[in-house]
């Protein structure tokens, strides 16, 4: 797949996919995804590396969450989450303004970004999705 091949009408969320946090995020993410915005795509994966490219990202070491607006915007760390998490239907979501982004939200995303490894666990190669939700992968 190409960049120009992505869907203009869906939200894409690069995440590293090889982080169980992330996988659990992702999964979350997908249970409370029912108006359907986001696909999905693992930072090591192919169009995932196209995708951080083309938005002039591969120089900046960011190996935490993405959100991609094709053709409009990108988001990273706690401001992509807090921008997933007001389009999910859960009553999470709510939460939505009490979550900072700017220096304090990502001093937080930092931290915990720096640790997930060693509290959540890494696993030896990226996620395969299952075959209900295989059509939310990129």
């Amino acid at each position: 797949m190409e960049i120009t091949d992505l869907p203009s009408d869906k939200k894409i969320v690069l995440f590293d996919g090889v982080c169980n946090l992330c996988e659990t995020s992702v999964q979350f993410i997908i249970q409370h995804d029912k108006n359907d915005v986001f696909l999905f795509a693992a930072i090591q994966s192919e169009i995932g590396q196209k995708i951080i490219n083309h938005l002039g990202l591969e120089n900046r070491g960011i190996d935490s969450i993405i959100l991609y607006e094709p053709n409009q915007a990108y988001y990273y760390k706690a401001e992509a989450a807090k921008l997933i998490l007001k389009e999910l239907n859960t009553w999470k979501s709510l939460l939505y303004p009490l979550i900072p982004t700017g220096m304090i939200g990502n001093f937080f995303y930092d931290y915990v970004a720096k640790n997930r490894y060693k509290w959540y666990g890494k696993k030896e190669s990226c996620m395969m999705p299952s075959k209900e939700v295989l059509s939310k992968f990129l």
